[in-house]
């Protein structure tokens, strides 16, 4: 695939889970819809793609992901395509979860985690997994444990090690939470099944098939209080609009 199609490669967007950390909220409200500065975070992940010039969105789905239906359908309002997967009687992972979606995503993707606000220049990432002709690729920060656990080795661009249970001295940076994939980087692992995304990825670094790229911008997320917290104020700040 030219570079210059990257913008045309959908999102998945991998929000099955349950957000318990983020409870009560999330007892009758998908992590999507919660609201942040005024209105459901995905209203606001899906302005920061589109801006991007990212517009086909796959919500990967489970937990109350009818409600998101409800609301945002097909995303024609929104200028852009919603197509949904959902995940069926049993959660499957984050692995699985975008194995299950494979058919809707085609040869090759971006995922995005459904908790994730990150302003960056998407393209530029799509055209570094592009050029790089490997499986995947994982966008790293130097986090040095100031924003969660560090939980990789990267060095020469390389991602050397990621491990999110067994940390190592040389781990400086975090997994930023988007990444690329090509389809074939799931051969090998069980359908239906739940599969961690990080066991696929440390697969691919074993086979030196994941492509790291260095994100200066730190990352926002409302996976938890403090961080949903944050994200509102800087929105209504009108920081990143």
């Amino acid at each position: 695939m030219p570079v210059s199609h990257v913008a045309q490669l959908p999102v998945a967007l991998l929000a099955g889970g349950l957000a318990t950390r983020l409870r009560p909220i999330t007892e009758k409200v998908p992590k999507l819809l919660i609201e942040v500065a005024g209105e459901p975070f995905f209203s606001h992940q899906i302005r920061l793609l589109k801006k991007a010039g990212l517009t086909r969105i796959v919500l990967c789905v489970g937990y109350l992901g009818e409600k998101i239906v409800e609301l945002y359908g097909d995303g024609s309002k929104w200028g852009i395509e919603i197509q949904y997967s959902f995940d069926g009687p049993k959660l499957l992972g984050t692995g699985g979860a975008l194995i299950q979606a494979l058919p809707k995503l085609g040869d090759a993707f971006y995922v995005l985690y459904g908790d994730s606000f990150l302003p960056i220049d998407y393209l530029a990432v799509g055209e570094h997994f592009q050029k790089s002709g490997r499986l995947g690729l994982m966008t790293v920060f130097e986090n040095h444990e100031r924003y969660d656990a560090s939980n990789v080795e990267f060095a020469g661009g390389e991602i050397k090690v990621y491990d999110k249970k067994n940390k190592s001295p040389a781990m400086h940076h975090i997994d930023y939470g988007l990444g690329l994939f090509r389809a074939a980087a799931f051969d090998g692992f069980p359908r239906d099944a739940v599969v961690d995304l990080a066991e696929v990825q440390k697969a691919l670094v074993a086979r030196h098939q994941l492509t790291g790229y260095e994100i200066g911008e730190r990352f926002y997320e409302i996976g938890s209080h403090e961080g949903l917290a944050e994200l509102d104020v800087l929105l209504r700040s009108g920081r990143f609009s």
